[in-house]
């Protein structure tokens, strides 16, 4: 068996090697090295530090489930910590990126078209973070994610409800249409949503609701297309 290189190093020497370690990238090394520290000097001064730079090395390190654990336990221990709110922070920015790869978080994609399961769950932990904290200064980004992920969110919605009409379950469309706009108002989807229950309905022969979707769309978005020229769908008088 290897003998452990890093027996006799002091709490600070573990703590020093583990910061270089992260800076330089090897967050297999830097994590190796926190958890000693952590196991060898639970109640010295350097293992809340540790406990705190310990998290945001496996969000480096792309263990989101670590990270994730890691965040929870340091909220229980130490709720009053002067950089809780960092914590939060990392909790949020965790559940945003997981799930991409390396090129994703490089090239410009629709996440939108993914499982939305994250992306609920970030949103939700950065508006813990505003909420509990409001005057932090991650406040700020957090709330640009959230206006990120909730446009997100309504264009998954708006992606399932074009799939249910493309397989010509109408009431299902514009059930899932009106969701979105019940729920996700101000989006950009909005008024792709209204478009689409307005269709589904007059497919349904269902014209007071598909007048009504109209109606809300020329009230709302006057110089839309389909207000113009009607697209086919006509508002009574």
């Amino acid at each position: 068996m290897k003998e452990d290189h890093t027996k006799k190093w002091s709490a600070q020497r573990l703590y020093e090697s583990a910061k270089e370690a992260r800076k330089a990238g090897d967050y297999e090394t830097a994590i190796d090295y926190y958890q000693k520290l952590e196991s060898r000097y639970p109640f010295g001064p350097y293992a809340q530090q540790a406990q705190l730079d310990l998290i945001y090395t496996y969000y480096k390190y792309d263990e989101p489930a670590s990270a994730l654990a890691a965040a929870d336990r340091f909220i229980k221990l130490h709720p009053r910590h002067p950089h809780i709110d960092y914590v939060y922070y990392l909790k949020g920015l965790t559940s945003f990126n997981q799930g991409k790869g390396f090129v994703q978080r490089i090239v410009p994609h629709d996440i939108s078209q993914r499982d939305q399961s994250t992306s609920t769950q970030a949103f939700q932990d950065f508006d813990e973070l505003i909420k509990r904290f409001p005057n932090s200064k991650y406040s700020k980004d957090a709330k640009q994610r959230m206006l990120y992920l909730r446009n997100n969110m309504a264009k998954h919605e708006l992606h399932v409800a074009r799939y249910y009409m493309s397989r010509g379950a109408y009431v299902a469309a514009a059930n899932r249409a009106r969701y979105v706009v019940e729920n996700y108002q101000t989006t950009p989807s909005v008024t792709d949503a209204l478009v689409l229950m307005a269709e589904a309905y007059t497919i349904l022969k269902l014209d007071d609701l598909a007048d009504d979707a109209l109606r809300v769309l020329a009230l709302n978005y006057p110089n839309h297309p389909v207000v113009k020229d009607k697209a086919g769908l006509t508002l009574k008088n």
